[in-house]
């Protein structure tokens, strides 16, 4: 391997976490700690926690199972508990090195039931089709449903859309800007690699396989159930975490909808988990609705903070699984 690509390879790992950690750096420069601490410890409801993280699991069972589905017309049966652990390991590993959760969940059905690599892959991007028409269709009904709100707000409180935009520091706007180029030259990437990966005629095939597995799916009612739960799920992952605050308490779940909605694209940034950039969409969301910037601030950092342990929990309890799993194969 030359020395160029060694050192492209090193910088797909830390230019991700330069940019998350610049973001978070610049957002939280000026925070009290004690402030974080005291939230967490004495104002947060933990009732209302453990519910959101209870609806952070669920989305990934749903993703899983609908997984199995879409493999099922091109021959691979995997096992439920496999490809349930390969998502929990997908997620957590992509916490290492942002989008390799997808690489990592098929080569995890690979390694332990056999399952063609190509194959998974065209069917994780028939999903990611799916899941990106339903994310437009869902965050356009959301603005919409917003824009009257959002119109009767800025009237209410005297505020213009220019005076909103004066609020986004010189910072702020050099914030939105990389996270823009970062999604537009993520983009670039995963096109260039495909188009290399694609030399392979066998593998090119296998993925359009898995692409076309939409067609053959028994119970397509089924699929998309699972398909619009997982949002669900993910929202509610979401909207429930603002019970464990008061200051975010009487945010109503429209309004949460789009803030949702909002925070998922800014996760399309490929830094750990949307560290940054999500914090900082979330952040500006809520201080549009009122709520107090250092408040919004601790909301974002808090909630953010517990769902990336619980994402490293389910991804070591995959890692164990796994390994059991393989110890009784082996032993069998």
């Amino acid at each position: 391997m030359s020395v160029g690509k060694i050192v492209a390879n090193i910088l797909k790992i830390v230019l991700p976490f330069v940019l998350g950690i610049g973001i978070l750096w610049w957002m939280y420069r000026g925070t009290d700690w004690r402030d974080f601490l005291h939230c967490v410890f004495h104002e947060m409801h933990w009732g209302w926690m453990a519910l959101s993280l209870l609806f952070g699991i669920v989305p990934q069972l749903f993703r899983a199972w609908r997984w199995r589905m879409a493999l099922k017309p091109l021959g691979e049966v995997p096992r439920s508990r496999t490809c349930v652990d390969a998502i929990f390991l997908s997620y957590a590993s992509s916490l290492v090195v942002p989008r390799i959760g997808e690489v990592a969940r098929c080569g995890t059905l690979k390694r332990y039931d056999g399952t063609s690599f190509s194959k998974s892959l065209g069917t994780v991007v028939s999903e990611r089709m799916v899941d990106s028409a339903l994310m437009l269709l869902l965050t356009a009904v959301a603005v919409l449903s917003q824009l009257p709100v959002l119109l009767q707000f800025l009237k209410t409180t005297g505020m213009s859309f220019d005076q909103v935009l004066h609020r986004f520091t010189g910072t702020g706007y050099l914030v939105t800007i990389l996270c823009l180029v970062a999604v537009i030259g993520f983009g670039y990437y995963l096109f260039k690699n495909l188009s290399l990966f694609s030399k392979s005629k066998e593998i090119a095939r296998n993925v359009w396989a898995g692409i076309l597995s939409l067609r053959g799916i028994n119970n397509l009612p089924l699929y998309l159930f699972y398909s619009l739960g997982i949002w669900v799920g993910y929202y509610l992952h979401f909207y429930i975490a603002f019970f464990c605050f008061d200051f975010t308490s009487g945010i109503d779940p429209v309004a949460a909808f789009l803030i949702f909605c909002v925070g998922t694209f800014a996760v399309l940034v490929p830094t750990p988990n949307g560290a940054g950039p999500w914090h900082f969409a979330v952040k500006t969301m809520l201080v549009l609705y009122g709520i107090a910037e250092p408040q919004a601030i601790l909301f974002a950092l808090v909630v953010h903070t517990i769902q990336t342990m619980e994402v490293v929990l389910l991804g070591a309890y995959a890692w164990a699984d796994l390994t059991l799993l393989r110890r009784k194969t082996e032993k069998s």
